[in-house]
């Protein structure tokens, strides 16, 4: 079975966070919502406050098959200054480990000089913290190698199902995407 832990910070944005844990976990993936905050109760950005699983001082990221990170503002600037969190992903994407950021924070892969030479996408008007990457201003969800990187909230669906499909294969993702009546063609 995989295994993916989620990053929430004060901010996060919820519809992006949630709906990942929630599709990740409809495909059988053991999936960890991790608090960076000091505690596990965590608000995002519209004021929902959520119960994570662990703080990161005792989660095992290490040994996750994907991180993946959830925009949101003051969410992302929360997230990419926690230096155990991007150490971390240095780490994964010194290794090719899958890394996978949504809406403001790719910015974080940014800042960190891993989308440089590939392509990746971020919310609308973000590109230029995208340093050095092929930036793609159409397309929901951009996978590059073990970087995965999408849009917004309202691509929070295609994003989740496109971390289904990495770690557990097309199969799973399309048995997910008929279980919540997802109908589009852009994703799979």
């Amino acid at each position: 079975m995989s295994r993916a832990c989620v990053f929430f910070a004060e901010g996060f944005e919820e519809v992006e966070a949630l709906t990942v844990v929630d599709l990740l976990r409809r495909a059988k993936i053991r999936t960890e919502m991790v608090s960076i905050s000091g505690d596990l109760f965590v608000t995002g950005r519209s004021g929902i406050t959520v119960k994570a699983d662990v703080l990161f001082e005792n989660a095992d990221p290490e040994n996750a098959d994907m991180l993946v990170l959830p925009g949101g503002m003051p969410g992302v600037k929360y997230l990419g200054a926690f230096g155990p969190l991007t150490d971390l992903l240095a780490r994964f994407n010194a290794d090719g480990r899958y890394i996978s950021a949504i809406c403001a924070a790719p910015m974080v892969f940014g800042a960190l000089g891993i989308v440089r030479g590939k392509r990746a996408t971020i919310y609308p008007g973000m590109e230029e913290a995208l340093k050095g990457a092929e930036v793609s201003t159409r397309e929901e969800v951009v996978t590059d190698g073990h970087v995965t990187t999408s849009r917004g909230a309202g691509t929070a669906i295609p994003f989740a199902l496109r971390l289904i499909e990495i770690l557990e294969g097309s199969d799973a993702a399309e048995n997910v995407k008929k279980g919540i009546v997802f109908q589009t063609t852009s994703v799979l």
